[in-house]
């Protein structure tokens, strides 16, 4: 279970320009301390960026200054145990109040882009948020359902069914939760937010079959973009998926 939460330290070894003009920001979330940025504060709009696991904000680089000439104040911070916060472990219970005290001290937040495990934190934050409907959420490639999540673990590592269950217990005993509750199927029919979600059909990590299962259950506030041989990384910087994400963040 220590290795399932246990992210790889995953920092750029060429810290990208845009990084370097930003504002440095630190928050506290006990019991971590996490290192975040900004640009182009203050603006009475305001976006935030959110990275996968096992990866960094860093990575999201060539989002943040289309938001910025729109007239976004941009807000990026590494998840618990991620970039430069400290931690070894993330939960996406974690995760997930990171989100909502950035929001509370930085926001209120009006667009959010978000990758993979991102997109799952994402989900369990805005199900919770009231009076959230005009806030606009691109989901690329999110972490859909945590007992898949699972399973591809074990799998890799040859973990066999039992030892899978006892994981699913901890789950429950820590949280409180189902490792089935942490999931974007559940949350979605309490997410008024306009939702743009992009997905490659060739995803292994979080499969396409999972999402299917939400286009299917054709909520208005959610519209679908699937791509093709892109998975799940390249995905973020296709430039499609980025004129996908701009348009629909009315960005030019």
């Amino acid at each position: 279970m220590n290795l399932f939460l246990t992210p790889v330290r995953n920092t750029p070894k060429m810290i990208p320009p845009i990084f370097k003009e930003a504002e440095q920001i630190k928050m506290e979330l006990h019991p971590y301390q996490l290192v975040g940025y900004r640009w182009n504060h203050p603006q009475t709009k305001k976006a935030m960026i959110l990275h996968g696991f096992s990866s960094t904000i860093m990575k999201f680089d060539h989002f943040v200054n289309p938001l910025i000439r729109q007239g976004y104040e941009v807000i990026a911070i590494d998840a618990p145990a991620h970039g430069k916060s400290s931690g070894k472990q993330l939960t996406v219970l974690d995760y997930k109040a990171m989100i909502q005290k950035t929001y509370e001290e930085y926001g209120p937040i009006d667009a959010f882009i978000a990758h993979s495990f991102g997109g799952l934190a994402l989900s369990l934050f805005l199900k919770e948020l009231p009076n959230h409907e005009k806030i606009k959420a691109a989901f690329i490639a999110p972490a859909t359902e945590t007992t898949t999540a699972l399973k591809t673990f074990s799998n890799f590592l040859n973990i066999d069914e039992a030892i899978q269950k006892e994981m699913e217990q901890i789950i429950l005993e820590r949280s409180g939760l189902k490792a089935s509750d942490f999931s974007i199927s559940k949350a979605a029919p309490y997410i008024k937010a306009q939702v743009l979600w992009i997905h490659d059909e060739d995803d292994n990590i979080t499969p396409w079959a999972d999402a299917k299962v939400i286009a299917q259950m054709q909520l208005p506030n959610f519209r679908f973009m699937l791509t093709k041989e892109l998975g799940h990384r390249k995905i973020y910087r296709d430039n499609k998926v980025k004129k996908a994400v701009f348009e629909f963040l009315d960005i030019s």
